[in-house]
């Protein structure tokens, strides 16, 4: 818990410090101290044994340098004079010096002038809990450099007055021009990113920092930059002044290496041999990383007073510096510690302190003092930062829709999962399809269509007294159509209706039937309903006694409007069997396995079903085509989501966008009886005898019409293929019916569209769209993170926001033309309409935000 920070500006006149603290809401004490001369003597003198101790310093962890180079801080000049030999204990010395500098400073700071500011700071913890401990940060403000270089750190405010909670000292410029870019980086940004520059590493080694800085490569993005053997001055420089300005951003500036500070240009680093590049020559690059991310800089590098102050100014949230020069071997045991404690998530302040402090209670006697050198600089008005933990539960957290987003994603997800929405977004679907297929001429070539549909049509209803009344049909129309279709060569048919109710004149059809089959070895398929698939020794229903399962087959006719119907996993097409796939498989072994295919008979032991699927079983090691017909079942997911959902999920939808005319042709069942026809084709086709759009049509429920409304994929070709198309017109001159194409999609010709499918292995697959729905919650979700990004570049708003609505409107074109092709080259339908919708009402509030801004 942060309470509300104080400021406290120390300033010395002459020969006087004033002390002003001030908080809350204008509240403010002020205390005059005179400034004890002896204070500046212990530094000048601390400052003096600090550098020859770490001037001559020999220890276990002396980095590898060059033998020759004889100092290893991390600085150009060395301050106080000249050194005394090495034979001194600077050890001893320095721990002295150290103990009389705190003593000092602490006796001043405890003067009585100060006990209203000190009781002030410290009563704003008092009554703070351990499990509600409190901070209070003290921003400290000296103006006058010779009080900037105390160690102000080590002020213990509350040890007098019991204080609870913990108290911070934290540095504030005294020039602050610049407002902070951004409080909190944008969550939308993801893992942190680092900026590393390795600088001038003569007399120094950087391995050690490189190791502690790629520590966080599990939380960060790191980047390294800095000379290389070779580049010449300007060319590192525009190098470092490139990588600060990247546009991606950073969150973290990181330099190791020799600085130094100036009075007039905000410091400068050594960034190369014999070369350094002064903060205000990056000034406008630092700027433009503020805008777009950079919070802290750390700067592992000597005297940084100056360094702090003017980035600071620039409004950096945060700097974290040594105030003098440091030892290598300090820097990389401060900067392990430091990044040991960011990486636990700690902010950049308690890090600072946490490396502190083990500097001070476990390295005190390798490195003395060198506690006392880091200090943080922050912009009153910034949050600490610390890197945000980053795993699958703060990416969930990341992803997590607002209240917009989780209405507009809920809606589409909703629309996704009603069948009837999508029954018609697929159909509308498909009608594109077709649209697309006929303007980049990518419909299959005219081939001979693997159907014949034999109509009862109106004209033959009318035509013919013993259909008059069509419902049920007369058995002896059929058994005419059948001896007709014999004499043709036919070499399979197909009766698209169901007979399982015996009306009379059952024997004229099973007279015809058992004739082809038996005697004519041509096969003959029934139809019927899944749930009366089986009977008891006689084929169809017991009842009717039309034909037996030795010499005829029968398949299920329920069908799906638009998807295909296959065989479940676990039925192999032997309990039931699809009346589509049933007619692709046999058709298919007609021409794969003719020579093996068992025979119809009277006196078969097994059902003709059986006996085929053995053989066809058998076959599939050498025909492609006929195992590619046997592994295709019902997917499970499909089988679940239809029983949960009543959409089957991957289910093959039926390809309404290729014409008709290359599915099916047609004949009308009067024109086949009472005229000569030429049928060229029929030997190669399957025939299928089916109701042609009579009022009366049944077929699919016994009290229901056998047709459904017209796909808008089917109308687009009937109104634009030839009027003599062999889809389009009987043979022999049109129907009496008008136009010639019926109005309704009768189920034969779902069967014909499905058997070509099978036949020439075109299943496209449809992914839900509820799956694409989250793909596109995702993208949404991104397109508004890349928008908060550049938000922060300052580019533009109206710009930005007609750059952004025009690169959605390509991506939304781009994104349709590559479903339509993939339909057509891949067989997978990618639904568009409800993704990019999705799309659109995530990106909607941000553009309507900056349009409006």
């Amino acid at each position: 818990m942060l309470s509300s920070p104080f400021r406290l500006k120390v300033q010395k006149v002459d020969q006087t410090c004033l002390f002003e603290l001030s908080w809350g809401q204008g509240q403010q004490l002020v205390a005059t101290l005179k400034y004890p001369t002896v204070l500046t003597e212990l530094y000048q003198d601390w400052r003096r044994v600090y550098l020859s101790f770490y001037k001559t310093i020999q220890t276990p962890l002396t980095p590898v340098t060059d033998p020759v180079v004889e100092t290893p801080l991390r600085g150009w000049t060395i301050a106080g004079g000249s050194l005394t030999p090495s034979t001194v204990n600077w050890h001893s010395k320095l721990v002295e010096a150290e103990a009389k500098l705190l003593n000092q400073f602490h006796l001043w700071l405890r003067s009585a002038e100060l006990f209203d500011i000190r009781a002030t700071i410290a009563q704003s913890s008092l009554g703070a809990t351990t499990a509600d401990t409190q901070t209070i940060q003290v921003f400290l403000t000296c103006p006058d450099l010779e009080l900037a270089r105390f160690p102000w750190e080590a002020w213990e405010v509350g040890t007098d007055f019991a204080a609870t909670g913990r108290i911070r000292i934290v540095r504030a410029p005294a020039t602050i021009r610049s407002k902070i870019a951004a409080l909190q980086r944008l969550q939308s940004r993801g893992r942190a990113r680092i900026l590393a520059i390795l600088g001038d590493d003569t007399g120094l080694n950087f391995q050690a920092d490189q190791v502690a800085v790629r520590s966080l490569s599990s939380q960060a993005e790191i980047t390294f930059v800095g000379w290389q053997p070779g580049q010449t001055p300007a060319e590192v420089k525009e190098h470092i002044r490139q990588a600060i300005a990247d546009e991606q951003g950073w969150d973290v500036l990181f330099f190791a290496g020799h600085s130094n500070e100036t009075e007039i240009t905000g410091g400068e680093l050594a960034i190369a041999p014999d070369t350094s590049i002064r903060i205000d020559e990056i000034a406008p690059q630092l700027t433009l990383a503020k805008e777009r991310g950079l919070q802290v800089a750390i700067f592992n590098s000597c005297s940084g007073l100056s360094i702090a102050g003017s980035l600071i100014d620039l409004g950096f949230s945060q700097v974290a510096v040594m105030r003098e020069p440091i030892h290598n071997c300090v820097a990389q045991e401060f900067l392990v510690q430091f990044l040991h404690s960011l990486a636990k998530h700690k902010d950049v302040h308690e890090s600072l302190l946490a490396a502190c402090q083990f500097l001070r209670l476990e390295k005190n006697l390798t490195y003395p003092s060198a506690y006392l050198v880091p200090s943080l600089f922050c912009h009153p008005g910034a949050a600490l930062f610390r890197i945000q933990p980053w795993g699958w539960k703060q990416w969930m957290r990341q992803v997590m829709p607002t209240r917009w987003e989780a209405i507009a994603l809920s809606t589409c997800a909703l629309l996704s999962l009603v069948p009837q929405v999508q029954d018609r977004l697929l159909d509308q679907r498909v009608w594109m399809q077709a649209a697309y297929r006929d303007f980049t001429s990518q419909v299959p070539p005219a081939t001979v269509p693997p159907v014949l549909l034999v109509q009862i049509d109106e004209a033959s209803v009318r035509r013919d007294v013993r259909i008059a009344q069509p419902m049920p049909i007369n058995r002896s129309y059929l058994a005419d159509l059948v001896k007709r279709l014999v004499g043709l060569k036919a070499p399979i048919i197909a009766l698209d209706y169901l007979l399982d109710r015996p009306i009379g004149n059952e024997k004229a059809l099973r007279d015809a039937v058992q004739t082809a089959a038996i005697q004519q070895q041509r096969w003959i398929v029934f139809a019927t309903l899944a749930e009366e698939f089986e009977a008891e020794k006689l084929f169809v229903t017991e009842e009717s006694k039309i034909a037996e399962r030795q010499w005829a087959l029968q398949g299920g006719i329920e069908i799906f409007p638009n998807r295909m119907v296959l065989p479940y996993a676990d039925e192999n097409c032997r309990p039931t069997c699809p009346f589509a796939y049933l007619l692709a498989l046999l058709k298919t072994a007609h021409q794969e396995a003719n020579g093996k295919l068992p025979q119809p008979g009277l006196d078969r032991k097994t059902d003709l079903r059986t006996a085929v699927l053995d053989v066809v079983q058998q076959e599939t090691a050498h025909s492609p085509k006929l195992a590619f017909l046997m592994q295709l079942h019902v997917h499970p997911l499909a089988e679940w989501s239809y029983a949960s959902i009543g959409i089957p999920w991957l289910q093959p939808i039926i390809d309404f966008s290729i014409p008709p005319d290359r599915i099916y042709d047609r004949v009308a069942a009067w024109r086949l009886l009472n005229q000569p026809l030429q049928l060229p084709n029929l030997p190669q086709q399957v025939v299928i005898i089916m109701a042609g759009g009579y009022t009366e049509a049944g077929g699919i429920a016994r009290d229901q019409a056998d047709y459904m409304p017209l796909p808008a994929a089917v109308s687009y070709w009937h109104d634009r293929l030839p009027p003599n198309n062999h889809a389009a017109t009987f043979p022999n001159g049109n129907s009496e019916n008008s136009p010639a194409y019926l109005s309704v999609f009768p189920g034969g010709e779902i069967h014909a569209y499905t058997i070509h499918h099978l036949l020439t292995q075109r299943l496209v697959i449809p992914i839900p769209d509820v799956w694409l729905v989250g793909v596109a919650a995702l993208i949404g979700k991104g397109i508004v993170g890349q928008f908060k990004r550049q938000q922060r570049q300052h580019l533009r708003r109206q710009s930005h926001r007609l750059h952004l609505s025009a690169s959605l409107a390509i991506a939304t074109v781009l994104w349709i033309l590559l479903s339509l092709q993939l339909y057509i080259s891949a067989a997978v339908l990618l639904p568009f309409i409800l993704p990019l919708v999705t799309v659109w009402l995530y990106a909607l509030p941000v553009l309507r935000r900056n349009s409006n801004a």
